[in-house]
């Protein structure tokens, strides 16, 4: 989904209200965290953390690298 959205002035910040319908789809609500990622197209507005999303693919390729050992130290 695109939608076309107009950055107002709210004191010394600048601002955009995001629909209820989006917020809904992407489970968000007031005082949430959303992460502003500079892309080579542009900005990409995520509630998702990529520094999380890189620690979570270096433990599951750890994770599976390690499997039998992490097994073992379980026990």
């Amino acid at each position: 989904m695109v939608r076309r959205q107009t950055l107002k002035k709210i004191g010394g910040s600048v601002a955009t209200v995001l629909p209820k319908t989006m917020l809904d789809r992407f489970h968000l609500d007031a005082g949430d965290d959303v992460y502003v990622v500079e892309t080579s197209e542009g900005l990409l507005i995520t509630p998702y953390d990529p520094d999380f999303a890189d620690a979570m693919a270096a433990y599951a390729r750890g994770a599976k690298r390690f499997r039998n050992a992490l097994r073992e130290l379980a026990r």
